[in-house]
C-alpha cells in the first residue's frame, strides 16, 4: 500500500510544537510509535554505484529511524533504480530523483546524507553538504592529506555528525585483534605485518562519447577535464586513477591500516617516519603504485610494514594482519579467515568494560550513524580518525613517488622535504560548476 511522504524530522517537531502553543491536538498513534516522523531521519543518497546502491542504501533502509527521501548520481538510470527500490522497501512512491547533487543539498526535508562517490568528490562535497546544514555519512579515504583535515575543520565549524562508511571497527575479530593487543596480551608491541592485493595496471583507451544518461562534467567535478573513456567510471576502474583516487593501497588499505593503527596506539595517531618502493605503471590509464613495499616507524617505536601480494583486486586471501609483541604474536591470514596466536591462551583472554583499554564493540556504521544523529554525539569513525588514517596511508603513495625515506612532523603535518611537501593537496579545482 502506497502512503503520502511524512513531514521532515524537523518539520514534525515544528508542528507539534504549535500545536502545544495553541489548541489541543488529537496525534494519531501512527506517529507516536517507532515510524514516528519526530523519530525518523530523513536521508538523501548521492552515488548510487555498487557500494551506495548494495550496501549503504539496503542496510539503511533496514533501519527503522531511517526514512530515505532523495538520491541522485551521475548516471540518471542509477538515481532511478535507487528510487524504485527506496519505494518498494518503504511502502512510499515519490523519492525524489536529483541529477545534481547540490538540488539535494538544497531540500529542506533531508536531515542528513550519505555520499557514495569516488574518492576525489568524498571531501568536496562533504564540505558542501555541511555547509548546507547537514550531517554527513561518507565513503572513505580522502584523495590528499590536506583536504583531511579540511575536513576535520569543518565538521567542528558546523557542529556536525559525520561518519566515515569503515565498517571494520563493528567487525569482531579486528576488534578482539585491538584489544588483545593494547590489553598486552602480546607484551609490548614491536612490530605489525599487512599484506595487501596488488593494483590494477589499465591500458589506455581511446575517447568516445560518453552514456546520455550520464552527467560527465558533475561525475569528474573538481577532477582535470579528460574526454570519457568506455570504464573510467568502472569501481575498478576509477580506482587506480590519480585525479580520482590513489589505488588498492588507498582503497584495500583502509580496511587493514585502520585496525594495525589502533593497535599501534602511538601519540600523535599517525607515524613519524615512512620509506619503501612500489611500480607505477608506465603508459598506461592507472597511474598509481600498483606494487608496493613500505616500512612505517611510529613514536612509540613500533614498526609498521605495509606489502602488496597476489594478484590484483580484490582477494581475501591476500589480505593479512599480524601484530608481534615481545611475548607472542596474533595474526589473521585472510580477511575472512580466523584468529591464530602463538599461545592459545592468548585467544581465551576476556576483558569488561572496566578493564579494557579498547573500547566496546561498536554496532555496524549505519546504526551508529543514525544514534549519534539523534543523540549528536561522536560516532565511531569521525573525521579526525578518517583524517589519520588516510594521512598514514597517502604517507605511503608519496614516499613512493619522491623515491626516499621522509620523516612527518606529527604537529604541523607537514614532512622534512619540500618535494613531498608539494603532494599535500590536489591540483587546483576545475571550475566544473559552470558547465553544469
Amino acid at each position: 500500500m502506497n502512503h503520502p511522504p511524512h513531514p521532515s524530522r524537523r518539520t514534525f517537531l515544528k508542528m507539534v510544537g504549535g500545536a502545544v502553543l495553541g489548541m489541543p491536538a488529537i496525534i494519531p498513534s501512527r506517529v507516536l510509535g517507532q515510524a514516528a516522523p519526530s523519530k525518523q531521519i530523513s536521508l538523501g543518497f548521492i552515488g548510487l554505484g555498487a557500494q551506495g546502491m548494495n550496501y549503504n542504501l539496503k542496510l539503511f533502509l533496514n533501519e527503522p529511524d531511517a526514512r530515505v527521501v532523495a538520491v541522485c548520481d551521475a548516471y540518471r538510470s542509477r538515481a532511478e533504480k535507487a528510487a524504485r527500490l527506496v519505494d518498494e522497501r518503504q511502502g512510499t512512491r515519490g523519492c525524489k530523483v536529483y541529477g545534481d547533487f547540490r538540488r539535494l543539498l538544497e531540500d529542506p526535508s533531508i536531515d542528513a546524507v550519505v555520499i557514495s562517490t569516488p574518492d576525489h568528490w568524498h571531501v568536496p562535497m562533504c564540505l558542501m553538504a555541511l555547509e548546507a546544514g547537514k550531517d554527513v555519512f561518507c565513503e572513505k579515504p580522502t584523495l590528499c592529506i590536506d583536504e583531511g583535515r579540511d575536513l576535520v575543520a569543518a565538521v567542528a565549524k558546523h557542529n556536525a555528525v559525520f561518519q566515515a562508511g569503515i565498517e571494520d571497527r563493528s567487525l569482531v575479530h579486528f576488534h578482539k585483534m585491538v584489544e588483545w593487543v593494547k590489553n598486552g596480551a602480546v607484551g609490548t608491541l614491536r612490530r605489525v605485518e599487512v599484506t595487501l592485493p596488488q593494483g590494477h595496471a589499465h591500458p589506455k583507451e581511446a575517447p568516445c562519447a560518453p552514456p546520455e544518461d550520464l552527467d560527465w562534467n558533475l561525475w569528474l567535478g573538481p577532477a582535470a577535464y579528460h574526454e570519457y573513456t568506455p570504464r573510467r567510471t568502472h569501481m575498478w576502474h576509477w580506482r587506480y586513477i590519480s585525479d580520482y583516487s590513489k589505488g588498492a593501497l588507498l582503497d584495500i588499505g583502509t580496511h587493514l591500516a585502520d585496525t594495525a593503527q589502533l593497535g599501534v596506539n602511538a601519540p600523535g595517531v599517525c607515524p613519524v617516519a615512512v620509506e619503501g618502493t612500489g611500480h607505477i605503471p608506465v603508459d598506461c590509464e592507472s597511474d598509481v603504485p600498483s606494487t608496493f613495499d613500505l616500512t612505517y616507524r611510529y613514536a612509540n617505536d613500533v614498526e609498521m610494514t605495509v606489502k602488496s601480494a597476489g594478484r590484483p583486486g580484490w582477494d581475501p586471501k591476500c589480505c593479512s594482519l599480524r601484530f608481534e609483541g615481545d611475548a607472542g604474536w596474533i595474526q589473521r591470514m585472510s580477511f575472512d579467515g580466523g584468529i591464530e596466536a602463538s599461545d592459545p591462551q592468548i585467544l581465551r583472554q576476556r576483558y569488561t568494560p572496566e578493564t579494557s583499554k579498547h573500547w566496546p564493540l561498536p554496532p555496524s556504521e549505519h546504526r551508529n550513524f543514525l544514534d549519534c544523529v539523534t543523540s549528536r554525539k561522536k560516532t565511531t569513525y569521525p573525521a579526525i580518525d578518517l583524517h589519520h588514517m588516510s594521512t598514514m596511508l597517502h604517507m605511503g603513495i608519496i614516499a613512493i613517488n619522491v623515491g626516499r625515506k621522509l620523516r612527518w612532523d606529527l604537529e604541523t603535518e607537514r614532512f622534512d622535504d619540500a618535494s613531498a611537501n608539494a603532494m599535500l593537496g590536489r591540483p587546483a579545482p576545475r571550475d566544473w560548476s559552470a558547465q553544469t
